[in-house]
């Protein structure tokens, strides 16, 4: 079973199966935000910009990807 059918059906599958999927999708996640957020400092947008669009502090997007 490849991960992206793990994720789908997650809510049929064994316990441990769901879990995983779990971490799969939260690894994608940290990988897919990373991506854009250096991509979007790359293009100029300021901490606040990049803060707003996801929802979150400027303070802890720069304190996560400031470096």
């Amino acid at each position: 079973m490849d991960e992206l059918t793990s994720v789908i059906t997650a809510g049929d599958a064994d316990p441990e199966d769901g879990l995983q999927a779990v971490v799969v999708l939260r690894r994608l996640a940290d990988r897919l935000e990373r991506t854009h957020v250096l991509g979007a400092r790359a293009r100029g947008w300021t901490w606040q910009q990049i803060g707003d669009a996801l929802g979150v502090s400027r303070q802890a997007v720069h304190k996560r990807y400031g470096r």
